[in-house]
């Protein structure tokens, strides 16, 4: 693997997190954005993340160095020229997608394997902007991704089988765990989600119970680690918000109708944690009930 390359663009939290994993198991990485700015905060959130392992014992500072010096941050997608693997994370926007696997079909190797992290838009959608729909997957990773085991590996229509085989070979080789889904909205795991997440949003409107107490109960009942709400804002509420649509849009089924009350936090610009506000409050630095709106 110290041969091989991967390109992740996208150098957010899920971005930076899968880079952080390749260049872990040997990759080398480039992590591309689109400015200087975002990334060096990937490449920070990264060294940050290894600091911590370090802290713990589980690396020592030579390997951190290491593992920091296989990943290169860059704004060019030039940069990607040669990559085995391409592995986009940017955030839940279709024409964005398809803009930055257009713009990659013309500059990598006909061989690259194109593969998206979406967390729910079709993947037969986004393959259609490229040349080689046959070397296009689905390789969607959970957040986040230095810690969750689970791939799902999602080929499209037009996706070969050996684009599958090389995919599944590629996940393997992060040492993380990958389920073979089909090319539908939401895919495997965010439509269960999705549907839990949107109970748990009927039964705090109808007043069954409130965030806390639903978060509690999820928890030491059902053994979630984070309660529905408290995930939500882990993971973001536009990114929550964008998963509904796409699945009430797909689906045409009402059930997937999107909470009013997702809908007003996101247009109030309160997106969970990186807001500092969302289903709870984390301005203070510790999560925190909201006081300042009823649900």
């Amino acid at each position: 693997m110290e041969n091989q390359c991967i390109a992740v663009i996208g150098a957010g939290q899920m971005g930076s997190g899968i880079a952080q994993v390749a260049a872990e198991v040997g990759y080398r990485v480039i992590l591309h954005d689109v400015t200087p700015d975002f990334v060096q905060n990937g490449m920070s959130r990264i060294d940050k993340a290894l600091s911590a392992h370090v802290q713990k014992g589980k690396i020592d500072e030579e390997k951190k160095r290491g593992i920091l010096s296989r990943i290169q941050g860059t704004v060019s997608y030039d940069q990607a020229r040669d990559a085995h693997v391409i592995v986009e994370a940017v955030f839940e926007d279709a024409d964005v997608k398809t803009h930055i696997f257009s713009t990659l079909d013309g500059i990598c190797r006909p061989e690259t394997v194109f593969a998206t992290n979406t967390s729910s838009i079709p993947i037969t959608r986004l393959a259609a902007s490229v040349r080689r729909a046959d070397r296009f997957i689905g390789i969607h990773f959970f957040n986040p991704p230095q810690i969750m085991r689970l791939v799902e590996i999602i080929p499209g229509l037009k996706t070969s089988p050996e684009t599958v085989r090389q995919a599944r070979q590629f996940v393997d080789s992060l040492k993380k765990e990958s389920v073979l889904v089909k090319d539908v909205p939401g895919f495997l795991v965010n439509r269960i989600n999705a549907a839990l997440r949107l109970e748990a949003y009927n039964c705090l409107l109808e007043g069954v119970a409130s965030v806390e107490d639903i978060d509690k109960a999820l928890k030491l009942a059902l053994g979630h680690p984070m309660g529905p709400f408290e995930l939500a804002d882990f993971v973001g509420l536009d990114i929550g918000l964008s998963v509904l649509k796409t699945l009430h849009d797909g689906y045409k089924d009402p059930k997937w109708r999107p909470s009013l009350l997702l809908e007003k936090l996101v247009l109030s610009g309160d997106l969970g944690r990186k807001t500092g506000k969302g289903w709870y409050d984390y301005t203070s630095g510790q999560k925190v009930p909201r006081t300042d709106v009823q649900f």
